[in-house]
């Protein structure tokens, strides 16, 4: 399969704009790399890229021929994953794609799980949101997406959708902990720290303070939702995350960060979903396919619908 190979490279340079860069990733030289670059132009009889002052990039030509690449390189990937799944040797890897909610407590709990039953199936897991997500499954840069979105329209198949209500975190010690749900008004007569906007969170947050006469800026901002978790830990000021990412979401999370959640009252926040998706038409390998059996199971068994 020295197509493979060859295959691999392409991607490389697809994705660093750079052969140079695309060689130290592949470990080979970076004339070994235009070598075989421009065999497989010379049998496509088309080039691929577009080469410039700062590199290459792919022509239209090159948007074609790199959709063929990594869809074989994926349909390579599962085929291995299913003969050696055969043999009983149940190596493999994911990639996955989520927002930065997945990170403290979910995914680390799942991958764990899922590892302690097959050791040899490695993972790659990248914080990304909704918008992202769906540019990298379309590319076969992640398998799997697992991200929150408050109301977009996904362009990729939604294998599972649960909802997802916001969460006011504090200090385990602070005057608001005494109550299980707690209003916004309430939330402001603290200071708050913030996730930049952008993020899904945040702007479920300002929808919901529009026109609120209580509404003031936050203290802190941050793109971290670890710094601002550890903010409030130490201080008497109140961030905002989605169930799943808040303290207390799950009984197998770890408690000893000296914050806590509280659920927001849906009179002032309706919430969003979190989004389990997958490339359409794209059959997964068995390590990721068996992967997202086990999130499905875990995610519809802790959201599922009340029946009151």
């Amino acid at each position: 399969m020295k197509h493979l190979v060859t295959f691999r490279m392409i991607d490389a340079i697809a994705r660093t704009g750079s052969i140079r860069s695309a060689a130290e990733q592949v470990n080979q030289t970076p004339s070994a790399v235009q070598r075989r670059l421009q065999n497989y132009e010379d049998e496509l009889g088309y080039e691929i890229f577009q080469r410039t002052s700062k590199g290459v990039r792919l022509n239209a030509a090159g948007e074609m021929a790199i959709q063929h690449i990594r869809q074989t390189l994926a349909d390579t990937e599962r085929l291995n994953s299913l003969i050696a799944d055969l043999a009983g040797v149940r190596r493999g890897h994911v990639n996955i794609g989520c927002s930065q909610a997945l990170m403290p407590y979910f995914l680390p709990a799942q991958i764990a799980r899922y590892q302690a039953r097959y050791p040899e199936v490695t993972f790659n897991v990248q914080v990304m949101e909704h918008s992202r997500a769906a540019e990298a499954l379309e590319a076969f840069q992640v398998d799997i997406a697992l991200v929150f979105d408050e109301k977009t329209v996904p362009d990729y198949e939604v294998h599972l959708a649960v909802p997802q209500r916001l969460a006011a975190i504090m200090a385990r010690d602070h005057p608001l902990a005494r109550h299980k749900i707690l209003r916004l008004r309430q939330c402001y007569e603290y200071p708050v720290a913030l996730a930049l906007r952008g993020f899904s969170g945040r702007l479920l947050l300002e929808r919901a303070l529009h026109g609120k006469t209580f509404r003031k800026p936050p203290i802190v901002q941050s793109d971290s939702f670890e710094y601002l978790m550890a903010h409030v830990a130490t201080t008497d000021a109140i961030t905002f995350q989605i169930q799943i990412g808040a303290p207390d979401a799950s009984q197998s999370a770890p408690q000893d960060r000296g914050i806590i959640s509280r659920e927001i009252d849906t009179r002032d926040v309706t919430g969003g979903m979190l989004l389990l998706g997958l490339k359409r038409n794209r059959a997964l390998p068995v390590a990721a396919s068996r992967f997202v059996e086990q999130i499905t199971l875990s995610l519809s068994d802790e959201y599922r619908p009340s029946s009151d």
